[in-house]
């Protein structure tokens, strides 16, 4: 009942980014009209405000709770590399619950990272580690998450690292373009330098919305053997599987992220 009032303020009376969802949609779905634009809008809304509500709620929330409302269908892909003492990089999109990811470290041994942007206020920057640091999981700034993981494999340390890697860089230190949803983005290559160097199997998690407040994880192993990829292979692999989600149910994706923004900005190189 809360979620569904604050998307009548957010989206009737707010209009928090509806130009911003709009052109998103417009742009990355050219062959859908003004209605079908509108609906999967008003739906991604809906979203929106019950992933808010849920963020919240990860303060408070039971254990036995957040298993029942985010569960892993196949954990036994974690528990494969588990088993032969390997640790693993995984990665996702902004899709679905994102956030609720970290309670996968409640069904493993690994000790879990989360590579985030640390935050401007020292308040909201303590909030957000609070509430993830409820599964047992480390959030790590970007700029921190190399040597992080280095010492890490270093000293014997067995981890589960997971990266929100769909993001768009800074022109100045994009590296490299791939086409996403039909358009020419600049990426992050971080993940996939990272895997490299650390020669660590990476995954791939695919969630599903299945209800209000219910989701379904499931891990998919882009590779075992990074190193056997040419330079930014992984990371286009990475953006065809979020595409593919996105196609599926795109009222689910993060439709206020301006992903979209550079666009016009494209390299010669890179045409």
């Amino acid at each position: 009942m809360l979620s569904d009032g604050v998307y009548v303020l957010l989206y009737y009376v707010i209009g928090y980014r509806k130009k911003v969802v709009k052109d998103n949609l417009k742009l990355v779905f050219p062959e859908k009209n003004e209605q079908e634009i509108k609906q999967i809008s008003k739906k991604f809304y809906h979203h929106f405000c019950d992933m808010m509500f849920e963020a919240i709620k990860s303060l408070t929330i039971s254990e036995k709770q957040i298993l029942r409302r985010f569960k892993i269908t196949n954990i036994e892909e974690i528990k494969q590399y588990e088993k032969a003492n390997k640790s693993v990089i995984f990665l996702c999109g902004h899709y679905a619950s994102w956030e609720w990811a970290m309670s996968i470290q409640k069904h493993i041994n690994f000790t879990g990272y989360g590579v985030y942007k640390r935050l401007r206020n020292p308040y909201f920057d303590r909030l957000v580690k609070r509430v993830r640091g409820r599964y047992n999981s480390y959030l790590i700034d970007t700029k921190e998450t190399i040597s992080t993981l280095v010492k890490s494999k270093e000293n014997g340390k067995l981890f589960l690292c997971g990266m929100v890697a769909d993001q768009s860089p800074k022109l100045k230190k994009a590296h490299h373009w791939t086409e996403f949803m039909g358009v020419k983005v600049p990426c992050y290559t971080g993940a996939e330098l990272i895997t490299k160097r650390l020669n660590l199997p990476l995954l791939f998690l695919e969630i599903k919305k299945i209800k209000r407040g219910f989701y379904k994880a499931t891990f998919s192993t882009i590779t075992k053997t990074p190193k056997d990829f040419k330079d930014y292979e992984l990371t286009d692999m990475f953006h065809k599987l979020v595409e593919r989600q996105i196609k599926k149910a795109p009222q689910f994706y993060l439709w206020t992220h301006k992903r979209w923004k550079h666009k016009n900005n494209v390299p010669e190189k890179f045409q």
